[in-house]
């Protein structure tokens, strides 16, 4: 159970107690509310009144004192609880900040968020101290307590330490273990993770898989030893298949998967109609991608495909709290939760007129009054990437017989190289460039050949990558010199260049991979930057998560990692990295 919202002292549930007497008044009255009741999966009719951050009361009668509250006849609205979304990387050019207002001001008000990168890029009291800033905000937000790196580290036994996990599962707003991308490691032996997956039920809190296409025989064996829910069900069949296994089965609507359209079809047609332990996330998607919303537009794309009402927002709030352990706090509209509160004009229109989070507007009839509340990222020594270092034309040598082919966005195989690596350039008539995986701080690099990535891009660099690590790719040389000295000005970045001048960038300068502007800006540099890059041949759907996947060891099937080319099936270091000079 998440002991910060035990916050309401013993005075403060004096308080509460007394408005329900009818000694004070409430802070606020939701009079002649219909509003949806998840108990007894229907709509009801009632007034609902909030005490604080409270609900204290959902019924018939009417407070006996009422000097003071603010009344908001809700005649004519549909109200509903505010709307969770269980798989969020608020780390995808947006910061955990700026997404959270983003989602909170259309009803998304719980985020349970993976917590990777504050694993791997800050220490433990750094990254608690910030949790802390996070929980301030009006809306909630939990965590998660990760395993693994996703990729090789260099380091690796040196960060995760059954220290450091242990304290991460033990932390109050840590609501999960995972997402479990390792289990191939834990099948094969791995006592280490077992032993912090046991922990985490012990702890009494459920465990994330991350299980693309596995088998029943695997999803069996990972239920066995403590996973509860996954969300990489890809058909109608798959998620069936670990609705069978009683896994809980989160439904993926994202820049990379947009499946949930075909899985609500392909369940429906497999007779599927129970839908208590389905519910929905939009899996760390890009800026772009939210232009249409958050849970709202998932709750949109349900009720489109007949997804009954009720279930609809339930898959959206509801079912997550469950799952969690979180109904006694959230996901209802019943005495003794969060207030947390949806206002729809309608009970077929999912984005919210007005929303309360913890009890205060923060959307007031289409209009955003999220409060400005700063956080102190700089005072944490998060803001600007310093890379002390320089590139020189010694490191852009490149002799390798093996190279990375893209297959998709974020899939890759091994390229057997048809031109000689040593040349000054490859040709703009193919689809080969220069990729360099520099280290951050200047220790190493992997040097390769990258195919299907794009024609006819000149230079490009960027310090977004799952470990922070500098992407350098290109035809030319001296424009990829130039797009990592522009990234490194900006203090973290994303660059074009071409014919020695910058086309576009973005701007990191958290962490070297997150903005500090709000989504609708980022929106449009994130669509400038995929235009710019669609137009010089990059033919996927999108450039972010190839930047992100591109060192990540959990999909398939060549990588570079801080210990080199790697192979994942083979699980070996194909080529190590090289130690700079």
């Amino acid at each position: 159970m998440p002991e910060r919202h035990l916050q309401w002292t013993k005075k403060q549930l004096r308080e509460q107690l007394s408005v329900v007497r009818g000694e004070t008044s409430p802070s606020k009255v939701l009079k002649n509310a219909t509003y949806l009741n998840h108990a007894q999966k229907k709509w009801m009719n009632g007034h609902i009144w909030i005490s604080g951050d409270r609900i204290v009361y959902v019924g018939r009668e009417w407070p006996a004192k009422t000097k003071g509250a603010e009344i908001v006849d809700c005649s004519g609205l549909a109200v509903v609880p505010g709307y969770i979304e269980p798989h969020v990387h608020p780390f995808q050019l947006y910061n955990p900040h700026t997404f959270a207002e983003y989602a909170s001001v259309r009803g998304t008000t719980t985020l349970i968020c993976d917590s990777l990168l504050l694993f791997l890029r800050l220490g433990k009291t750094k990254a608690f101290s910030l949790i802390a800033e996070f929980a301030k905000l009006p809306l909630s937000m939990y965590w998660w307590g990760r395993y693994d790196a996703q990729t090789e580290l260099s380091d690796e036994n040196d960060i995760f330490t059954t220290e450091n996990v242990h304290a991460w599962l033990n932390h109050p707003d840590v609501v999960q273990g995972g997402e479990l991308t390792a289990w191939p490691k834990v099948l094969a032996g791995d006592d280490e993770i077992l032993d912090w997956m046991q922990m985490t039920v012990r702890n009494g809190k459920p465990i994330e898989g991350h299980l693309p296409g596995a088998s029943e025989k695997t999803l069996t064996q990972l239920a066995l030893l403590g996973v509860k829910a996954d969300h990489e069900a890809m058909t109608g069949e798959e998620a069936e298949r670990r609705l069978n296994l009683g896994l809980s089965t989160v439904l993926r609507y994202s820049s990379i998967r947009p499946d949930l359209p075909v899985i609500l079809d392909e369940l429906k047609a497999r007779g599927i109609d129970h839908f208590d332990r389905v519910y929905m996330t939009t899996d760390g998607s890009t800026p772009a991608f939210h232009e249409q919303g958050v849970m709202d537009r998932l709750i949109e794309i349900a009720l489109e495909k007949g997804i009954p009402e009720v279930d609809a927002y339930a898959m959206a709030s509801y079912n997550a709290a469950r799952h969690y352990g979180m109904d006694h706090l959230l996901g209802m509209i019943a005495p003794g939760r969060v207030a947390h509160l949806n206002f729809l004009k309608d009970k077929k229109s999912p984005t919210p007129q007005s929303v309360l989070a913890k009890g205060e507007w923060i959307r007031r009839d289409g209009e955003n009054c999220f409060p400005d509340v700063p956080l102190s990222w700089e005072d944490k020594d998060q803001s600007a990437l310093r890379l002390n270092w320089e590139l020189t034309r010694e490191d852009f040598q490149f002799s390798q017989p093996v190279g990375i082919e893209m297959i998709n966005s974020v899939i890759t195989k091994p390229y057997y190289l048809r031109f000689d690596p040593t040349s000054e350039r490859p040709s703009f008539e193919e689809d080969e460039c220069f990729l360099m995986f520099v280290d951050k701080d200047g220790k190493w690099q992997v040097n390769t050949i990258l195919k299907g990535f794009a024609a006819s891009v000149s230079g490009f660099a960027s310090t977004y990558s799952s470990t922070g690590d500098v992407i350098i790719l290109g035809k030319n040389k001296q424009d990829m010199m130039l797009a990592f000295k522009r990234a490194k000005e900006l203090g973290g970045g994303i660059v074009l260049t071409e014919q020695g001048r910058v086309v576009t960038e973005i701007e990191l300068p958290l962490l070297g991979g997150m903005s500090v502007k709000r989504l609708e800006a980022l929106m449009a540099e994130e669509t400038t930057l995929k235009s710019e890059l669609a137009s010089r041949g990059y033919r996927f759907d999108d450039p972010i998560y190839t930047l992100l996947f591109l060192s990540s060891t959990h999909l398939p099937y060549i990588r570079v990692t801080q210990k080199g080319l790697y192979d994942v099936k083979k699980r070996s270091v194909l080529f190590p990295a090289i130690m700079r000079s």
